[in-house]
């Protein structure tokens, strides 16, 4: 494992963001304090004292046609497992589909090992994520075929080691590749940046009920290399101006695809999450760092960059670029404002190869985990709403300018509008804070000479008017019933008894828990909501489901992260317990990682898969016919330690059973040929 990344706190994985947030602005577990009494709030006492704080279960909107239907969850429960394999419900089958390395353009499948970098840029990229299935028409995101179409996924980083034939026998965690005479492989480099981003891949379900990749000129990837248009507020704004893009409307790649979003015109949002360590600033003044606020803010290494993309021997500018020093006589000359491109939530249209990606600045720059859009309403604004996946940071919701029409909606609708940061209030209520310029403290003399400031600078922006510091704000969704938006909180294990809220209501919060909100007159554009718990996520004995229901074996879990709600209104729950925890210490009892389904309105919650060693559960969706699940499974085997994969032995074989490890989707179907949990 890489030098700078020995000592990371136990709660986070190799690439995730050090906690950057020094601003006094109020912790969820401060208002819960208020709320509930800092007794109450302690982790020992924690099962007792909030039985009036978790939701006894939302009431339906009014008027809602589905006032009177409830999600059945008819399936068995699979146990906890610590086993090297997938586990679902008797009477489901799984299918592996799309390992890393598959090609998109008809060669024979070879290991990701065997694949030159320009190969990999044809072929599915590494640590599947986000995903939405297309039906094949292109008419609207959630109905058409159920046998055919665009899948779209993220790959939210890689596994050097897994990846490069020359670290085999070399002492490796799932850090970066040593360099090797002071300098990178460009091949090495060129691969790993085409393993990031996104994969646009045709399948269909045959005659024998199997999937399989198709031929379709649609059919391509996006990486950290693919050109992009900066769309919005910040388009052209001095910040992003660059050697490769002396006006600033331009930029190469997408990078730590996490989570996604999918537009109500039938585009695809990929998230851009913990993009910061990347690049590296070696600046300095007085021996010391000198980085501007808008790399401080949100940790910009000073040392080595994640991957030493811009170390590349003889390396041209596409490599370059990941130094983002003052290295020429001004921005136009260098890449000192490269990172500032970055951060942003990028739309892709699946069915237009031509189309180039665009980068929606007006939904703020931080580490986005995902975007959920509110329902889309004829003549309504567009709402869409994002969690800042790093300690003590932030939940946003962006409403449009200009109102949805369903004939001629398209991006341009993300350009305008107005950014808010949540605030929770410990009588139960919350508020929107918004984020624009000459509005509050956002001015020029406090230091936001504009919007595209504000932007560029999300997080401050979002430190001065007093947002809610959050537990890990991860995936959000909107219960198709009654509209109330949940959110994921993983964790946070470095919250003091000093610092417990409503929201976030543990000391060294391990577990995690799952925040909703209902918005002002069942309005997504409204700037005032009410909100509750729907689970603070643990042992059977300290955790709590809206609704009375029982946490049990059948339904424990920890580190809620993945999120999604089906057609019938069924919540999917799964998680992510880091690396170095699984399997240990208070998180051993949990098993591997998970995934689960709940009815929101009783909080019953049954565990539908269990993974293998080292992944994580993440991205669901079905075919509109819900007869269909896909679900990924990232990085396993990155449990192995350095010492382990030095003597040849890795800690899973998914999926193959042989060589190395591989992220990949999973495709569930029901055996009677049924709905997806019912």
């Amino acid at each position: 494992m890489p030098d700078d990344l020995l000592h990371l706190p136990h709660d986070l994985e190799a690439g995730d963001e050090i906690p950057s947030n020094t601003s006094a602005n109020p912790t969820f577990a401060q208002i819960a304090e208020v709320r509930l009494g800092r007794r109450g709030m302690l982790m020992g006492g924690l099962a007792s004292a909030i039985s009036g704080f978790i939701g006894a279960g939302p009431a339906l909107a009014q008027g809602s046609t589905q006032a009177a239907q409830r999600p059945t969850i008819g399936f068995k429960p699979v146990p906890i497992s610590a086993n090297d394999t997938v586990v679902v419900p008797e009477g489901y089958s799984v299918q592996v589909l799309i390992p890393q390395g598959t090609p998109l353009d008809g060669r024979p499948w070879r290991a990701p090992t065997e694949l030159t970098g320009a190969e990999q840029g044809m072929a599915i990229g590494a640590h599947h994520d986000g995903m939405h299935f297309f039906p094949i028409e292109g008419r609207e995101p959630d109905q058409g075929s159920s046998s055919d179409g665009l899948l779209v996924l993220n790959h939210e980083y890689v596994e050097p080691r897994f990846m490069h034939a020359r670290a085999a026998g070399l002492s490796l965690g799932s850090g970066r590749m040593p360099l090797t005479g002071g300098a990178r492989d460009p091949d090495e480099a060129l691969k790993e940046i085409n393993a990031h981003g996104v994969s646009v891949v045709r399948i269909a379900k045959g005659a024998n009920g199997r999937w399989a990749v198709m031929a379709d000129p649609r059919n391509r990837r996006i990486t950290a290399a693919t050109p992009m248009e900066i769309g919005g507020p910040v388009r052209g704004h001095a910040l992003v101006r660059t050697k490769y893009s002396p006006d600033g409307t331009r930029v190469r790649g997408t990078l730590n695809n996490c989570a996604h979003g999918v537009t109500p015109w039938n585009t695809y949002i990929t998230a851009e999450e913990n993009w910061a360590g990347y690049f590296r600033n070696t600046d300095q003044v007085d021996q010391k760092p000198d980085l501007p606020r808008e790399q401080a803010r949100y940790g910009v290494p000073t040392g080595q960059g994640r991957y030493n993309w811009d170390q590349v021997r003889d390396g041209g500018d596409e490599f370059v670029r990941f130094n983002v020093s003052k290295t020429g006589a001004d921005a136009t000359q260098d890449y000192r404002n490269e990172v500032n491109a970055f951060g942003w939530l990028v739309e892709i249209d699946p069915f237009n190869p031509g189309a180039m990606p665009v980068k929606r600045t007006a939904l703020g720059r931080f580490a986005h985990e995902g975007v959920v859009f509110g329902p889309a309403r004829e003549g309504r604004p567009v709402v869409a709403y994002s969690g800042d996946d790093s300690t003590f940071e932030y939940i946003y919701k962006f409403v449009s300018a200009r109102p949805f029409n369903r004939a001629t909606a398209n991006g341009a609708l993300l350009d305008e509008g107005v950014l808010y940061v949540a605030k929770f209030n410990a009588d139960g209520s919350g508020e929107w804070l918004p984020l624009q310029h000459g509005v509050g403290p956002l001015t020029a003399a406090n230091g936001f000479a504009d919007q595209g400031e504000v932007l560029v600078n999300t997080r401050l922006a979002a430190d001065a008017v007093g947002a809610t510091k959050m537990d890990r704000p991860e995936w959000g969704a909107v219960d198709p019933r009654d509209g109330r938006v949940y959110f994921t909180l993983t964790n946070n294990s470095r919250r003091t008894p000093a610092q417990v809220d409503g929201p976030n209501p543990r000391a060294q919060n391990r577990f995690g828990q799952i925040i909703r909100w209902r918005e002002a007159n069942d309005d997504h554009a409204a700037t005032r909501f009410t909100w509750d718990l729907f689970l603070i996520a643990g042992p059977e004995g300290d955790s709590r489901i809206a609704g009375g229901a029982p946490v049990n074996a059948d339904n424990m879990l920890a580190c809620p992260d993945g999120l999604w709600f089906d057609a019938d209104g069924r919540m999917w729950i799964q998680t992510d317990i880091g690396e170095a925890e699984q399997l240990k210490g208070p998180l051993a009892p949990f098993g591997n990682n998970q995934m689960l389904c709940a009815d929101p309105t009783t909080g019953e919650a049954r565990r539908f898969l269990t993974g293998p060693h080292g992944q994580e559960i993440t991205g669901v969706v079905t075919t509109p016919d819900r007869r269909t699940m896909f679900v990924n499974v990232q990085h396993p085997g990155a449990t192995t330690t350095p010492a382990e994969w030095a003597a040849g032995q890795v800690n899973s074989r998914f999926p193959n059973g042989d060589g190395v490890p591989l992220s990949a989707t999973l495709v569930i179907t029901k055996d009677d040929g049924g709905i997806i949990g019912s």
